[in-house]
């Protein structure tokens, strides 16, 4: 093979995978390589396409943007939820950045600038670079039409019934707004939202997102756009299209759209030279850690309209702005050994026991491989060395692969075939990334789980953690839940480790959970795809296990947050047989199974008002939050111009009441919040002091 044929041969190689990694990006919402990595590749693609000119293709990854367009290809059971949009042509093309990891490289960006602006004056708007999914909104009359997806650049998915769904986006603009205008930002998941949503995840079991980016990418293309209003997702607005405006700059563009209630970055600094863009790059390459939305770089645009439109664009990116990206805090460590853990659900999760690593500030021992199809993908092997990294620089894992330091012994992971705890052949069903262990009834390991979720302090609050359950198993005196309520002090202290004191109390905790509300009894029963939320919301909605029990799939479908796929795995649960049987043995024993509904909403008073809540108060915040919405108001977790007020307690964020007073959004202590309630609240539940979150 001579040096052309090889080059040709890198070429295509490169081709292939940044366009499979685009795919797995943009339309999986599965990375499976870091921002660097591909950055790397196609850099190396762009310069060979330039010195061998001979091997240019329309279709090279260098010439396009990457396409979200049309459903997910990944097996997960949301990915089956993600598909069906429409397709419509961008007004205007939705390009991409070009990125750069070297100040040096913006250098050079901003001397290219001025070369061939001919020494025209011009300054520059520095933003921050949101990590979250391209948006395109359209507007006429002051109503929002429109929300399309990046797509190819050229068309997107209309996605506008979800986005109306997205608290921060205005359905209506206010002042003096053009006839027609057309906006483009990012969709987030805040990384409370994100918590909250990966929590959740794991509870049932589910693989997590991987970061916010792909977890708000993912939450913009669910089917069920009730499930989309249910992931706290927010908007932020950055760019008009120079061609459709008559703004002087994009600084005063972006006043503007302020001004008709769009939801605009407050972060954006007017530069006027290389020495102020450093400074800002350096300020919020530390202070970006303390913002609630993930961020992953720094937008530098040429601020003067007119000279955009004289700068242009190639068929990929503008010319008048580049991407300085931060670098991730990853760190190197071997992989010790990999587990395969069996969940309550039986799914099977590997897991690498890593060489303990500091990975911003906390030391790293483990990473969750996810699934058999990212080990292959990524060919995980025991005893490689790994890069590490902190998804949204909170979930730890694997991101590389270090193949240089790799065993010349070393041989594919294998992943199971059989259940490593009872030996039962695994199964994947079509739209399942996982594989399980379908023996439930039987596998020492669910049945283990199921018990400590039903214990758990979110649930029944029972004084039993791993340890203690696995006693109980393994002594067979408990197989169900309902067994708990059978046990007896004498059968405790009969066995290692009990003492009088501590089987009375741990008697007392079970008796204690059975005034649980109906609510938790709902979560501790573990419902695939119910956590607390969804638990609370069918609690509400049916104020019943009876009435629950009886409704079908469509009448489930009907409750606000309950999509098809949640839906029937509930009525699938509810019509088991065994699962019946365990509930009437709960009922028997004495658990709440009905809640009275009209008691728990005590009154209209925050009818229609979405509040915020910061600090400490007189009661939990989790107790507040119930207050709230026992009197008909909604909780959030983020700011916004929907907030109707923020619910300040003791050290209240400074952060959280420096935007109320930005975006003129009330502020009421606690006092002036139980003003307003009927009787003050004063039924709210007892006094529990916690630190602040904030």
């Amino acid at each position: 093979m001579d040096n052309l044929d090889r080059i040709k041969e890198r070429i295509e190689y490169l081709r292939k995978t940044l366009d499979e990694s685009n795919r797995r990006y943009y339309v999986d919402n599965a990375p499976v390589m870091s921002d660097f990595e591909f950055d790397t590749l196609l850099r190396e693609l762009a310069d060979l396409e330039d010195e061998y000119p001979q091997f240019k293709s329309s279709d090279s990854p260098t010439m396009h943007v990457g396409s979200d367009l049309g459903g997910a290809s990944d097996s997960s059971a949301e990915a089956s939820q993600r598909r069906g949009f429409v397709q419509r042509e961008h007004r205007y093309p939705m390009l991409s950045l070009a990125n750069t990891y070297s100040i040096s490289e913006v250098e050079e960006f901003a001397a290219r600038a001025d070369r061939a602006m001919g020494g025209t004056v011009f300054s520059y708007c520095c933003e921050l670079k949101f990590d979250g999914t391209a948006i395109c909104l359209r507007y006429h009359k002051g109503k929002l039409v429109m929300a399309l997806t990046r797509g190819d650049g050229a068309k997107g998915d209309d996605v506008t019934e979800n986005a109306l769904k997205i608290s921060n986006i205005p359905h209506t603009l206010k002042g003096d707004y053009p006839e027609d205008v057309e906006i483009r930002g990012e969709i987030l998941m805040p990384y409370a939202a994100f918590d909250a949503l990966n929590e959740d995840k794991i509870l049932n079991e589910e693989t997590p997102f991987a970061n916010p980016r792909n977890a708000a990418a993912g939450s913009l293309k669910l089917a069920d756009s009730a499930q989309v209003a249910s992931r706290g997702l927010q908007c932020v607005l950055y760019h008009i299209p120079a061609e459709s405006v008559s703004f002087d700059s994009h600084s005063q563009a972006m006043e503007k759209a302020r001004s008709w209630g769009l939801p605009v970055s407050d972060k954006m600094a007017l530069c006027h030279n290389i020495d102020e863009i450093k400074a800002y790059i350096d300020y919020w390459d530390v202070n970006r850690k303390s913002l609630p939305y993930p961020t992953d770089g720094i937008v530098i645009k040429i601020n003067e309209l007119s000279s955009q439109r004289s700068l242009g664009a190639t068929a990929k990116s503008p010319r008048w702005a580049v991407a300085y990206k931060f670098q991730a805090e990853r760190a190197l460590t071997k992989i010790l050994s990999i587990d395969y853990q069996v969940g309550r659900t039986g799914a099977v999760t590997p897991v690498a026991n890593l060489e303990s690593v500091l990975l911003s500030g906390t030391v790293v021992k483990r990473a969750t491989l996810n699934n058999a199809d990212l080990m292959q993908q990524m060919d995980i092997r025991q005893g490689d060395s790994v890069y590490v990294e902190k998804g949204g620089e909170i979930i730890p894992k694997i991101t590389a692969v270090e193949l240089s330091l790799r065993p010349k012994d070393s041989t594919p992971a294998e992943f199971p075939t059989v259940c490593p705890d009872c030996g039962s052949a695994l199964v994947k069903a079509e739209d399942e990334a996982k594989w399980f262990c379908p023996n439930s009834k039987s596998c020492p390991t669910q049945i283990k789980g199921r018990l400590i979720h039903f214990c758990s302090r979110n649930a029944m609050d029972i004084l039993a953690g791993e340890a203690t359950i696995s006693q109980l198993y393994d002594t067979g005196l408990v197989r169900t839940p309902s067994d708990l309520y059978k046990l007896k002090s004498l059968q405790l202290i009969g066995l290692e480790g009990w003492q009088e004191k501590s089987a009375l109390n741990f008697i007392n905790s079970i008796k204690a959970s059975k005034e649980v509300p109906f609510e938790r009894v709902l979560f501790a029963i573990g419902i695939r795809f119910v956590g607390q939320a969804t638990a609370k919301t069918l609690a509400r909605r049916f104020g019943s296990m009876d009435a629950l029990q009886k409704a079908d799939v469509q009448e489930l479908t009907s409750v606000q947050d309950i999509g098809l796929t949640t839906a029937q795995s509930i009525f699938n649960f509810l019509r088991d047989p065994d699962n019946a049987a365990e509930i009437s043995s709960l009922c028997n024993a004495g658990l709440r199974m009905s809640c009275d509904v009209a008691a728990a909403r005590k009154s209209n008073a925050l009818e229609g008002k979405t509040i915020v809540i910061s600090g400490t108060f007189s009661i939990s915040r989790d107790a507040m939050k119930e207050l709230i919405e026992a009197h008909s108001g909604k909780n959030s977790s983020s700011l916004s111009r929907s907030t109707s007020f923020l619910l300040a307690g003791n050290k209240s964020g400074p952060e959280k009441l420096k935007k109320c007073r930005e975006l003129g959004i009330e502020v009421l202590s606690e006092e002036q919040f139980r003003a307003l309630l009927p009787d003050h609240g004063q039924s709210a539940g007892p006094i529990i002091e916690e630190p602040s979150l904030f």
